[in-house]
This record gives C-alpha cells, structure tokens and sequence, in this order.
C-alpha cells in the first residue's frame, strides 16, 4: 500500500492535465502527431489516477490504456473503451519515432484531442 494515496492521486490528474495543455499547445503549433503523443500520456495519467485510487497500489508501468481501464475497474461506453485503443497508435511516437503511426489529419487530430480532453475531465472529475 502506498504511503499517501491522495498525494499520488493528485500527482497523476495534476500531470494529465499539464499533459492536455501541452497537447493543445502542440496541436495549435502544427505538431499534431506529438500533441497525439501527449493527449495519450495525458489519458494514461487520469487512468493511473483511477488505479491507484481503486488499488491502493502504485500503477503499473505500462501504457497500455484500456488494461489501466481494467485494472481501475471503470465501466465504460464500448465506444469509450475502443477510443482508448485507437489512442495507443499514438503512444509509440514518443518511445519509437521509427514506428509511429500516420499523421491523422487536422480534422481527426481535432476529434482526437477533444475526446481526450472530454476523457481527462470526466476521468479527474470522478476521483
């Protein structure tokens, strides 16, 4: 069990919401396919967030979304779970640049960030 569950809590939504910032900023800037990146990581640190709450434990080290989902127990919209799948495409740009995905287009990087951003509110507004 970890020693102040609230403080790492609070550690992992206060990153996701940095993250999402900075995956706006990335986004405005042109630099969609790495605003995909941090709109992922940002996913990733509300869920770890739940896991920990759920746990009580430190989370696991992965970035696989929709196991964090899982483990966290969260009941979520089919659609909601398959979002988290189609983020993952978008982890690997930051560890693999060699792998990465195809840069989606304006349109799409859109849709992806405000589902993101949807998913961070909701995620942080239920801890």
């Amino acid at each position: 069990m970890l020693p102040d569950i609230k403080k790492q809590i609070k550690y992992w939504s206060g990153g996701a919401v940095d993250n999402i910032e900075t995956a706006a900023i990335l986004i405005e800037k042109g630099k969609r396919l790495e605003g995909l990146f941090f709109c992922h990581l940002a996913i990733e640190k509300s869920l770890k967030a739940h896991v920990t709450k759920t746990t009580k434990e430190a989370p696991p080290k992965t970035h696989n979304l929709q196991r964090l989902a899982d483990i966290a127990r969260l009941v979520l919209q089919e659609s909601d779970y398959r979002f988290l799948g189609e983020m993952m495409e978008f982890q690997i740009e930051g560890r693999y640049p060699e792998m990465g995905p195809k840069v989606p287009d304006k349109r799409k990087t859109a849709s992806y960030f405000k589902k993101s951003k949807e998913a961070v509110e909701w995620l942080n507004g239920l801890l």
